[in-house]
């Protein structure tokens, strides 16, 4: 094999790795954008989980513990 078939099947090999990482950025960009928009939509849930708690038991938030 002479050098420049080398350094030919070299840089088909790099590009070939430079095509995959490409690819795997992608993929793991839209899991990341998926997972915030899930993060995002759970946040809201605690969010209504919370205030609905509130409303539900006001006469306890100014209450003393029970010990007092």
């Amino acid at each position: 094999m002479s050098e420049s078939e080398r350094t030919a099947s070299r840089l088909t090999e790099l590009e070939v790795k430079v095509a995959f990482q490409d690819n795997l950025l992608a993929e793991l960009d839209s899991v990341i954008r998926s997972m915030r928009h899930e993060i995002e939509a759970l946040q809201e849930s605690v969010k209504g989980l919370r205030e609905e708690l509130r409303s539900q038991t006001p006469e306890l938030q100014n209450e003393p513990p029970p010990h007092y």
